[in-house]
């Protein structure tokens, strides 16, 4: 077994000569495209073959390393395991509880209508995000979905790479767990100062939280990041964090609309990358014989024959639309006092109002979830006072 890297260099190098190079040593090459706006950045191909045999008669054998901007020297295992004298294995510390093919297959992207000004101002924000991380991650116009429908449509005239793909992804999954663990730490931090229960809404936020970090590291052992990109997920988040906290202490209905529409977008990507591979236009991802790394068997529980990289997707999207629909419920709410929904037991009789997050876009509402409340009786007339006996 052979390794061969190609370094590219976008700006600045002949790229015709690296291209030469890769095709010498018998290569497909990714083209790399440029991370940020007018930087320069490298992407480093590596592709591992049993024979230097045609492009058509070598078998396609997946890479631990397929994109990285590490250097040949430095390529290494971006988790390699820590062997210490008795732990073996840490399992994950929330079990992902599966899907059916039904459901992995019955997400669509959709979107829930702004209804008051808050709503407004979370959909632009997000509006706002969506344009510049195509800007910073160089998504050309004629790369983009209708703008008309941007959050349901995911035909484009020209689709992303796998380069792309990994860049836009990276970068949206290490900033996409903060929400969670920002709205569950300041959940738990007012249930102790205020001595109250939280009825259930910390755990749903901190395991939306963990899960999302799990994406990350699925998507890490396909890529590793470089330097630049490294530096944008350090001021992005710490960008992020700062807001997500500072809008929640003002408003956590808002914060929770906010999050709701972002995972809206997550639910539209990954459906747009899903049909791309299916269409054939990332010819890596769609080959049979490139399974996801082991980590998301693990972690998923991926049964055999559903270990591709479309199957890994299905499952990470019907993630985002349970993301997507919890927020947009629990923004729906009564933040301070309201059970929530989604890990509640419901009273006899009353299963069937129990929410399914992954099938309703744009959320339940209060009464759908909660219950109207009845409305309370009439208090009897209190007897008159002495001093009204006085005065009549």
């Amino acid at each position: 077994m052979m390794s061969f890297g190609v370094t590219k260099n976008i700006c600045g190098r002949s790229s015709k000569q690296a291209v030469r190079l890769g095709h010498a040593a018998g290569l497909s090459l990714y083209q790399p495209y440029i991370i940020g706006v007018a930087c320069p950045a490298t992407v480093r191909v590596a592709t591992i073959s049993h024979h230097l045999a045609a492009p058509r008669q070598r078998p396609f054998v997946a890479s631990t390393r397929t994109f990285s901007t590490t250097t040949a020297h430095q390529l290494r295992d971006v988790f390699p395991p820590k062997d210490t004298p008795f732990v073996r294995k840490t399992p994950p510390a929330w079990k992902h509880p599966g899907y059916t093919e039904e459901e992995l297959l019955s997400v669509t992207p959709g979107h829930r209508p702004p209804q008051t000004v808050g709503d407004w101002i979370a959909w632009k924000l997000v509006r706002l995000a969506r344009w510049a991380t195509d800007l910073a991650t160089g998504i050309g116009r004629e790369q983009q979905v209708d703008m008309k429908n941007p959050t349901t449509s995911v035909v484009a005239a020209k689709p992303l790479t796998e380069a792309q793909w990994l860049i836009r992804l990276i970068f949206l999954e290490s900033i996409a767990g903060v929400p969670g663990m920002v709205a569950g730490m300041l959940r738990h931090l007012h249930s102790l100062r205020r001595l109250k229960r939280d009825n259930g809404w910390i755990e749903t936020l901190l395991e939306e939280s963990y899960n999302e970090r799990m994406h990350l590291l699925t998507l890490m052992t396909i890529s590793e990041p470089g330097w630049f990109m490294k530096t944008m997920i350090l001021g992005a988040q710490g960008v992020f964090f700062n807001a997500m906290f500072l809008s929640y202490l003002v408003s956590p209905r808002i914060t929770h609309r906010f999050v709701g529409y972002l995972e809206e977008e997550a639910v539209h990507t990954y459906t747009r990358l899903i049909r791309e591979i299916e269409q054939g236009d990332l010819p890596k991802w769609s080959d049979p014989g490139f399974e996801v790394p082991e980590i998301a068997v693990t972690y998923w529980r991926l049964p055999e024959g559903k270990r591709t990289m479309r199957d890994l997707f299905l499952y990470i999207r019907a993630d985002e639309a349970v993301h997507r629909g919890v927020n947009h419920t629990l923004s729906n709410l009564k933040q301070k006092e309201d059970p929530n929904p989604f890990v509640s037991e419901y009273k006899v009789g009353q299963e069937g109002h129990k929410p399914n997050a992954a099938l309703k876009p744009e959320g339940y509402e209060r009464e759908e979830v909660i219950g109207v409340e009845p409305p309370s009786a009439p208090s009897a007339p209190s007897a008159p006072s002495p001093k009204a006996y006085l005065h009549a």
